[in-house]
């Protein structure tokens, strides 16, 4: 049966839940400037005239380099309604990833914020497919050569009453680039159909949160994940469809961002543990009222540490799970339970699945293993908008689909309740003398320690064992902590919850841990400085 254009499932359908009930809610950027809904939605007109005519409709792919700004959350939706492709650039990766990722991508449009030209512009001469180019500014400034205008200055010349035409709901609707440990950055794509879906489905599972937790059509949401990586997580479309105030920071500057939540009171954010580490460590913290907000954890692993510093800032925080190829949300902590009990290890589990979300773990041969909150296997999920693979990859597709269930890579288990706690990546584990040691689960021990800002356990080789676990961290101060690290860990070992071979040979300072490009711990950076000796 053909489904009829008014029951696609569409991007351009979410903003008709708060244009007629909330016109003059308003989205505000970092800068102070402020527009209702209501210009909102006239401005993803006048983008989509102007986009229109110089050429980009059905087919064409549309690159976004910008801040968090409210610019980009009109290209979220402008780009796709009109049947093109929003490829969002992560511009974090080298010059050369960011031109592989253009390539690949067949961009025939790049809409670049003024900061980011002197990335770009060295670029343009190898970049293989003839591409409009819209410069994105904060003020006045001259437009660059070669470039067809600026943004602000194209809208002004367009009427915001478009017609958007009709799509087909597997239309592809967004694009963007994941690195992994070895390789070119992969292409993952999302139709407008998965994009629905995952926010009717979070909307759904968050939104009925009772008390305080969850997200609510009274919150105040501020993102601080970038919105290059996987569509911010897919919460600016889940706020614009509650017609949630949204706050856009731009650049994200500790004091600046801690001055946002403090000036319009933020009450919902998301982020990686870096970015709120970053955040409590700054002084501002001190003084900031961060009580009514709640923050969810993604992109690595929640620790103790963290949590217990959030808490003691009056924080609600939780974990929750996913990657670049669910879009991304998989599961969530069980934010009613720990409203009743403030249990460390309720926030920290990756919780359980939304809605619509199948999540099993299982062994080498796809078998189930027991649901005993102990016993590890391999995350494998399904849901209606999981990527259905790697933009001209099908071997990494295949792989990534095996038996019909996407492969996470995590290692987890499951408690009787159907809550799963993520203990490892596959590339990871430790194996020491033939037996595996969780990196996760040392991280977490040392994280305890007063004194350790972050930490990363990693495995380096040995000739006996295999490999031996090693201990890089960042300190809060210059007092030592190796003696304070060891004697939790040996306390563990004591009471079983460790293994005697997952003790550390070593414990290395640093001043900081390196990154990839999406804020995460690069643990393979790691392991190879120490084989140099570029940490000891």
């Amino acid at each position: 049966m053909t489904i009829p254009p008014h029951s696609q499932l569409l991007i351009g359908q979410l903003l008709m839940a708060p244009a007629g009930r909330n016109p003059d809610q308003t989205i505000h950027d970092g800068e102070g400037s402020v527009h209702t809904y209501r210009q909102f939605h006239a401005r993803i007109g006048q983008l989509a005239a102007a986009l229109t005519r110089m050429g980009l409709d059905r087919g064409a792919t549309v690159a976004v380099m910008d801040w968090d700004t409210p610019r980009y959350l009109e290209c979220f939706f402008a780009i796709p309604m009109i049947g093109s492709t929003l490829h969002t650039v992560n511009i974090r990766l080298s010059p050369e990833q960011v031109l592989y990722t253009i390539n690949h991508a067949e961009d025939d449009a790049i809409l670049c914020h003024a900061d980011f030209l002197p990335l770009l512009l060295p670029l343009l001469s190898r970049i293989k497919r003839p591409a409009r180019l819209i410069v994105l500014t904060d003020g006045p400034a001259p437009l660059p050569e070669g470039f067809d205008g600026e943004y602000e200055a194209l809208l002004a010349t367009e009427a915001p009453d478009f017609t958007f035409p009709d799509l087909a709901e597997d239309t592809r609707a967004t694009l963007f680039y994941t690195t992994g440990t070895t390789g070119d950055p992969k292409g993952v794509s999302y139709s407008h159909r998965q994009l629905v879906l995952h926010t009717l489905a979070i909307a759904a599972g968050l939104g009925t949160v009772p008390g305080k937790g969850g997200i609510n059509r009274d919150d105040v949401y501020m993102p601080i994940t970038p919105l290059f990586h996987v569509h911010g997580w897919g919460f600016p479309f889940i706020a614009t469809f509650l017609g949630l105030k949204q706050i856009y920071p731009g650049r994200y500057q500790p004091a600046r961002l801690l001055s946002l939540i403090a000036e319009h009171k933020v009450t919902f954010s998301h982020c990686v543990p870096t970015i709120l580490s970053m955040l409590l460590s700054a002084p501002e913290a001190a003084t900031t009222d961060l009580s009514r907000w709640k923050v969810l954890i993604g992109g690595s692993a929640l620790s103790d540490g963290m949590v217990r510093q959030a808490r003691r800032h009056g924080i609600d925080i939780h974990a929750a799970y996913g990657m670049s190829e669910t879009c991304p949300f998989v599961t969530v902590a069980d934010m009613v339970a720990s409203q009743a009990n403030d249990d460390i290890t309720i926030r920290t589990a990756a919780g359980r699945a939304a809605p619509l979300v199948e999540v099993r773990v299982v062994d080498p041969d796809m078998r189930d293993v027991p649901h005993d909150a102990r016993t590890t296997g391999e995350v494998i999920a399904r849901a209606p908008w999981l990527t259905a693979g790697y933009i001209e990859n099908p071997e990494g597709s295949a792989d990534l689909w095996r038996d019909g269930w996407l492969h996470t890579g995590d290692v987890g288990h499951m408690s009787p309740d159907g809550t799963l706690r993520i203990t490892d990546r596959l590339k990871d584990v430790i194996k020491s003398g033939g037996e595996w040691v969780s990196s996760l689960t040392l991280e977490n021990l040392a994280s305890m320690v007063l004194g350790v800002r972050e930490v990363a356990a990693v495995g380096v080789p040995d000739d006996r064992w295999g490999e031996r676990p090693v201990l890089v961290v960042v300190l809060e101060g210059a007092e030592p902590v190796e003696n304070a690290i060891m004697v939790r860990i040996a306390a563990a070992i004591a009471t079983g919850d460790l293994p005697k071979w997952a003790a550390p040979d070593r414990i290395c300072a640093v001043a900081q841990l390196p990154r990839t490009s999406v804020g995460k711990v690069d643990k393979k950076l790691i392991r190879q400085m120490l084989a140099k000796g570029e940490i000891t």
